[in-house]
C-alpha cells in the first residue's frame, strides 16, 4: 500500500474478526514501528503485545465501560500497550531539557504507534488510538516496572466493520504561513 493511501484510508475500527494475526505480519508492524524517530535517539518506547485473554480482560477493565473501544480491547486477537520510559526522551542528564518535561516520551509514543497503525492498516489489520483508560492500573496489569508507564492501548485485528470517513477541515483551516 502506498504511504499516504494508508494515511488517508486508516480509520479507527472498534469491531473485530477472530482471525489470528499471524506472527510475521505483526513482526513487519513491529519492525515499523521500531523504526520511529525518538528525542535524542532515546528510544524510550516499549511494546507489549498481549494475547492472553486474562490479560486482554484486565486491560480492559482499565476502560470505562462507555468507552467505544471496551468491547475490541477483548474481542480483537491481540491488545497492545504502547509504554514509555520515563526521564529520558526530553531529558539530559537526568533533568528535564525543555519545559515539556516527561510530555516528550508520550511525542515519541505517539510517533511509534502511528507508525505501528499505519503499517497494521498496510497490512490489512485495524487498530484503535485508546487513551481515555486507568494507566496505572494497565501498568500492574502488565506487570510494568516502575519508572515506565502505559500511554496508550489498541486493540489489533482483522476489521469487523467499515468505518466511515470522518469530514476533515480544509487544509487552509488549520495551516498557517509565517505566523498565526
Amino acid at each position: 500500500m502506498e504511504l499516504y493511501q494508508a494515511i488517508k484510508e486508516r480509520r479507527s475500527v472498534r469491531r473485530y474478526k477472530e482471525t489470528p494475526v499471524p506472527s510475521e505480519v505483526l513482526d513487519r508492524i513491529i519492525e515499523a514501528a521500531q523504526w520511529a524517530p525518538s528525542w535524542a535517539h532515546s528510544q524510550c518506547v516499549e511494546v507489549v503485545i498481549v494475547d492472553d485473554p486474562a490479560k486482554k480482560s484486565a486491560l480492559q477493565a482499565t476502560l470505562p465501560e462507555t468507552n467505544p473501544a471496551y468491547k475490541a480491547m477483548v474481542n480483537a486477537p491481540l491488545a497492545v500497550a504502547f509504554c514509555a520510559k520515563l526521564k529520558r526522551a526530553g531529558f539530559k542528564k537526568g533533568e528535564p531539557a525543555t519545559p515539556r518535561g516527561n510530555g516528550w516520551a508520550l511525542f515519541d509514543t505517539a510517533l511509534c504507534m502511528q507508525n505501528f497503525m499505519l503499517a497494521a492498516h498496510a497490512e490489512g489489520l485495524a487498530t484503535v488510538c485508546v487513551g481515555l483508560f486507568d494507566s496505572e492500573k494497565a501498568g500492574a496489569a502488565l506487570n510494568v516496572p516502575e519508572g515506565k508507564e502505559v500511554v496508550a492501548l489498541t486493540p489489533l485485528g482483522y476489521p469487523d466493520q467499515e468505518p466511515n470517513l470522518p469530514p476533515r477541515k480544509d487544509k487552509y483551516e488549520f495551516v498557517k504561513k509565517n505566523g498565526y
